[in-house]
C-alpha cells in the first residue's frame, strides 16, 4: 500500500468569515500582525474590515501594500523591512495569489534571511515561520491553502516557484462576499486558473485518492458555475461555488503539485509579466491534448465532469471531447484564445522553453516532456 501525505490550513469558509481575521491571529498567539495585501483590496474595502477586526481583539498591526501584480523580490525585500522595523510576531495575506505569495515570501526571509531566490526549489526553508492567516479575495490562485509562493526574480526575469509545507498558512479565510468586487474579465481568467489547477492536479503523477476528489469536484463546480459568475456579479450562488473550486483546487495542487501548464505559464510570466490567468487560459487545452496519451482514464473522465455526455459524435476519444469543452469555455467568457493577443511570436520560443522545463511544476507532468515539445506547444498556441 503506498503512503499518502495531505496536507491543509484550517479553512474557515463562508459570508462574513472575513470579519474572523483578527480572532484567528489571536487564536494564534499574534500580538502584532504585518497586514499584506494591494491598493485594489485597500480601495474595495475589504483590507479596512480586517484592520477593524484586528482592533476589536487589541492586536497592533502594519500595513504593507507597496506590491503588483506577478510580484517581484525587492517588493518582498521592502515588505520584509516593514516587518521587522515593527516587530511584528505574524503576517495576514488578504488578496489574490500576489498579495498572499509576497505575504508568504516576507515570513520566509524574515525568519531564514537570505534572498528569495536562495528558496527556489523544493523545502528550502530550514526554520519555522511566524503564524500566517491567509485571506483570498479572489476565487483564483488558491493560494491561501497551498505550500506554493511563486516570485519574480526581477534580474534573472524569471519566476521562483518555492515549495515548502512550511507555507502553508496556519488558517485560510475564503469569503465568497468579496468576489463581487472583481470585474467580468478577472472573474473568467481567475476561474480559468481554477479549472487548470484542477485539471493539472489531477492527472499529475503525484496525485493521489485525497486529491482526486478535490480536483474533480472542481472541475464539475467550474464546469456548472463560472459562466453565471462571469455573467454577474450579484450570482451569490456562482460566486460561492466558484470559492469553494478555488479552495478545493488549491488543496489539490499543494498536495499533487501541477504541470506543464504551469510551468510554461511561470516561464511566460516572468518574462513579460502578463497576467497568470490569461496564459493558463491559452496554454491548457494545447498541453491537455499532449498529455492525453499519458491518462487516457482520467481525461475521460474530465470529460464527463466537464459535461462531455452532451456532445455531439463523433469525439475521436475522450481526450478530445475534454479539450473542446475546456475551449468553448474559455469562449464563452471571453477569456482570450491565443498567445499571439497577449503580443508574443516565435522568437519568445526558446528563452520561454529553457526557463519551463526548469520549473519544478513541469517534475509532475503526467507525459515526459523535452525542451523541444515546450517550444512545439509555445508555437501551436499562438
Amino acid at each position: 500500500m503506498k503512503i499518502h501525505k495531505f496536507v491543509m490550513p484550517e479553512v474557515i469558509f463562508g459570508s462574513g468569515s472575513i470579519q474572523q481575521v483578527g480572532e484567528s491571529c489571536s487564536r494564534l498567539g499574534a500580538q502584532n500582525v504585518l497586514i499584506v495585501t494591494d491598493p485594489g483590496v485597500i480601495e474595495s474595502g475589504w483590507a479596512e474590515l480586517i484592520i477593524k477586526s484586528c482592533r476589536e481583539v487589541g492586536l497592533s498591526y502594519s500595513v504593507f501594500s507597496d506590491l503588483t501584480t506577478n510580484p517581484k523580490d525587492y517588493e518582498v525585500e521592502v515588505g520584509v523591512q516593514q516587518y521587522l522595523a515593527a516587530e511584528c510576531d505574524a503576517i495576514v495575506g488578504v488578496g489574490g495569489g500576489s498579495a498572499i505569495d509576497v505575504a508568504k515570501a516576507i515570513a520566509i526571509i524574515a525568519t531564514n534571511g537570505g534572498k528569495i531566490r536562495d528558496y527556489e526549489g523544493v523545502d528550502k526553508i530550514k526554520l519555522p515561520l511566524p503564524p500566517q492567516v491567509m485571506v483570498a479575495t479572489t476565487a483564483g490562485s488558491g493560494s491561501e491553502v497551498s505550500q506554493f509562493s511563486i516570485i519574480l526574480d526581477s534580474q534573472y526575469q524569471k519566476k521562483l516557484t518555492i515549495i515548502s509545507k512550511s507555507l502553508v498558512p496556519d488558517i485560510a479565510i475564503v469569503d465568497p462576499e468579496t468576489l463581487v468586487t472583481k470585474d467580468a474579465l478577472l472573474t473568467a481568467t481567475t476561474g480559468l486558473d481554477v479549472l487548470t489547477h484542477g485539471i493539472e492536479s489531477y492527472v499529475s503523477i503525484a496525485a493521489t485518492p485525497l486529491t482526486d476528489v478535490h480536483a474533480e469536484n472542481t472541475i464539475f463546480l467550474v464546469a456548472k458555475y463560472l459562466r453565471q459568475s462571469v455573467g454577474s456579479k450579484m450570482q451569490q450562488e456562482a460566486k460561492e461555488k466558484m470559492a469553494m473550486a478555488s479552495v478545493q483546487a488549491g488543496l489539490a495542487f499543494s498536495n499533487a503539485i501541477l504541470g506543464a501548464v504551469h510551468a510554461m505559464s511561470h516561464a511566460i510570466g516572468g518574462q513579460f509579466l502578463l497576467p497568470h490567468g490569461d496564459v493558463n487560459a491559452i496554454l491548457l487545452p494545447y498541453v491537455m491534448e499532449f498529455n492525453y496519451i499519458a491518462a487516457p482514464d482520467k481525461f475521460g473522465r474530465i470529460a464527463t465532469l466537464l459535461g462531455g455526455e452532451e456532445l455531439p459524435k463523433p469525439i475521436a476519444h475522450p481526450g478530445e471531447a475534454a479539450v473542446h469543452l475546456v475551449r468553448q469555455l474559455a469562449s464563452d467568457i471571453g477569456a482570450p484564445q491565443r498567445l499571439s493577443e497577449l503580443n508574443l511570436s516565435e522568437k519568445d520560443a526558446t528563452k520561454i522553453s529553457s526557463h519551463a522545463i526548469e520549473d519544478a511544476c513541469m517534475i509532475t507532468n503526467p507525459r515526459d516532456i523535452t525542451k523541444t515539445d515546450v517550444e512545439r506547444l509555445f508555437n501551436q498556441a499562438l
